[in-house]
C-alpha cells in the first residue's frame, strides 16, 4: 500500500506541472494558432478531476504492479499516453471543426512523453523509498 501511495503522489507530482507548462506556456501559442477560440478559459475543477481519475489509470494500467520495473513503466506509459491523448485528439478531428492534424500529432505525442515521464518518475521513486530499486 505505501507504494502505491508513493507512486500516485510522485506520478501526480511530475504530470500535473509539466502538463501546465506544456500547454499554458510551451505551445499555449501553437494550439491557439492551431484551433483558435476552440480554446476557452481553463476550468479548474474539471482539470484537477482529470489528473486525479488519469493519475489512477497510469498506476492501473502501467505502474502500479509490485513488478512494474522502470522500463516497463516507461514503454507502457508512452502507449497509454498515445492511446488515451489519441482518443481524444482523433474524436476532436472526427467531430470538431477547427481541430488539425498538426494540433492532434503534437497533442498525442505530448501525451505519450508526459505519461511516460511522469509513470517512470513514480517508479523510480517508490521503488528508491520503498527499497526495491
Amino acid at each position: 500500500m505505501k507504494r502505491l501511495v508513493i507512486l500516485y503522489i510522485v506520478t501526480f507530482a511530475v504530470i500535473l506541472p509539466l502538463d501546465f507548462l506544456f500547454l499554458g506556456v510551451l505551445a499555449k501559442d501553437f494550439f491557439r494558432s492551431q484551433v483558435g477560440d476552440m480554446l476557452g478559459d481553463l476550468k479548474i475543477v474539471p482539470g484537477i478531476v482529470f489528473y486525479l481519475v488519469y493519475v489512477v489509470g497510469i498506476l492501473v494500467f502501467v505502474s502500479g504492479s509490485d513488478g512494474t520495473t522502470w522500463k516497463h513503466a516507461a514503454l507502457y506509459g508512452a502507449l497509454f499516453g498515445f492511446f488515451a491523448y489519441a482518443t481524444f485528439d482523433l474524436t476532436c478531428l472526427a467531430i470538431r471543426k477547427h481541430w488539425t492534424w498538426p494540433a492532434a500529432f503534437v497533442d498525442i505525442s505530448w501525451g505519450a512523453f508526459v505519461t511516460a515521464a511522469s509513470a517512470t518518475a513514480g517508479a523510480v521513486v517508490a521503488d528508491m523509498v520503498t527499497g526495491r530499486g
